[in-house]
């Protein structure tokens, strides 16, 4: 028997570092995707190693392992929660639940790679839909899926700096009051985000932005793009994406010839993992 999973990137709009913080994020799954194939005809566990530090931890069988992957990786687009989902799913088949596999996927990333993820990145891939945004509310653990609109164009930028979240505590960057001040304004620029004319999402996202310079997960690296990116003619707002430190700084346009060599993002499809007996 071989199991295939298909897992897409993660973009998140806004709502960034509320989701161990019990708020909400509004993102979307990227067109990016992890494949992972498993061949359970081998008689050992044969694989990268950390694929098969992750499969072990999951109690998966012998099995040779094979990944590709257009994420890209510590870019703040999630490839290592993409990578735990996969394993997730292929060690458990179709039956997993969703929900099921993004807590198995958090286990692993925690366990094995080391990370204090919340269920964002999980909870996108597995609950994305084509063509629609996802509401995440991180207290209820819930979702519900927003028609994308036709308006809302975004581009991503290659900070250039690669992220290593597992070196650093991205929870411990600041004191508890000003890390509290974010959740409340981030959760309140999420909902007023769904209503939102372009403009005035491009403005919630240099706000975003700014709030999270405050929590102290940027750079003055970064930062220095990011504000020489709002200046840009077309350019209706960003901000760096992800759980800080560097990676993919996420661009609003007002049309898609604007930084035209970077494509206009797609809202994918879900996560999901196959059988073929």
């Amino acid at each position: 028997m071989i199991r295939r999973a298909s897992i897409p990137g993660r973009v998140n709009i806004i709502g960034e570092h509320t989701d161990y913080a019990g708020g909400c994020s509004l993102a979307f799954a990227s067109p990016h995707r992890l494949l992972l194939e498993a061949d359970f005809n081998h008689p050992t566990i044969e694989g990268d190693d950390t694929v098969v530090a992750l499969w072990m931890e999951a109690g998966g069988p012998p099995a040779k392992l094979d990944v590709h992957s257009s994420i890209p990786i510590g870019k703040g687009m999630s490839s290592s929660a993409a990578l735990c989902l996969a394993v997730a799913l292929c060690v458990h088949g179709p039956t997993m639940k969703s929900q099921d596999a993004c807590l198995e996927a958090q286990r692993l990333e925690h366990t094995v790679l080391g990370t204090p993820c919340g269920l964002l990145d999980q909870m996108t891939m597995m609950h994305a839909q084509a063509d629609h945004c996802t509401l995440i509310d991180f207290t209820s653990l819930t979702t519900s899926s927003i028609p994308y609109p036709s308006t809302w164009m975004f581009k991503l930028i290659d900070s250039g700096i690669h992220r290593m979240l597992n070196t650093q505590d991205y929870r411990d960057t600041t004191t508890q009051e000003v890390k509290q001040q974010h959740v409340k304004n981030e959760n309140a620029r999420v909902h007023q985000a769904m209503n939102a004319s372009k403009e005035q999402l491009g403005q919630l996202l240099n706000e975003s932005h700014e709030s999270l310079r405050s929590i102290g997960v940027s750079t003055p690296e970064v930062d220095e793009l990011v504000h020489a990116i709002q200046k840009m003619n077309g350019v209706l707002g960003a901000r760096m994406m992800g759980g800080g430190f560097g990676g993919m700084i996420l661009v609003l346009v007002d049309d898609a010839d604007v930084l035209p060599e970077q494509d206009v993002l797609i809202a994918s499809s879900p996560g999901f993992v196959e059988e073929i007996l």
